[in-house]
């Protein structure tokens, strides 16, 4: 190939890496690989400690962590909120973050059980909300939105039925479930931690 040739192969070659330089700058998500959600979130409607209704469109745009608990829980649920106010208090600051505690038991947890309940963690209620509403909209919530319970877990009667599961579900902007996360293990709640600063950056 002659010197000519060579020149305009360069050249044309140096423009195509220019072009895709200046694309990436200006659009930081182009060239990295986007892996599908794990789930998407579907409409909800469901009522927070103070009795306001709190559906999707209250928070489209944010990032948000959902959990399921009860108050009267024993077992699994102290240590993992524990864990959830260290989540708390990392995000706060954040006005784009949010965390969504829905009740396993809303035969118990009333808005007024769950108020009493957000008040003794101290926590700001527009940044941590606690939700109750139907039982089989809850868990169909936690089964089919977030993909947090066990399809196995799944009985005949809802009489019989009962969410128990210590794993979070982080959602981005768009209503995308992009990770989950086990709540009782303090490894994986510092890599959500993380991964929701990365998301509040997109």
């Amino acid at each position: 190939m002659s010197r000519k040739r060579w020149f305009y192969v360069l050249f044309f070659a140096g423009l195509v890496a220019a072009f895709y330089l200046t694309l990436t700058s200006l659009i930081p998500d182009l060239g990295k690989k986007r892996t599908r959600p794990i789930s998407i979130v579907r409409p909800f409607s469901f009522t927070d400690q103070d009795g306001r209704r709190v559906t999707e469109q209250d928070v489209s745009g944010k990032v948000y962590v959902a959990e399921f608990f009860f108050t009267t829980c024993r077992g699994i649920c102290p240590r993992m909120q524990n864990n959830m106010k260290t989540v708390y208090e990392e995000l706060r600051s954040e006005p784009e973050f949010l965390i969504l505690s829905h009740t396993s038991d809303p035969d118990v947890d009333d808005p007024a059980v769950l108020k009493r309940y957000s008040d003794s963690l101290g926590v700001n209620t527009r940044r941590w909300m606690f939700l109750t509403g139907r039982k089989d909209s809850l868990y169909s919530a936690a089964r089919l939105s977030y993909a947090i319970d066990d399809p196995e877990n799944n009985v005949k009667s809802m009489d019989d039925d009962f969410i128990h599961t210590q794993h979070w579900a982080l959602v981005d902007r768009d209503g995308n479930v992009r990770k989950i996360v086990d709540g009782l293990k303090e490894k994986e709640v510092k890599a959500l931690i993380r991964d929701a600063r990365k998301l509040l950056k997109r």
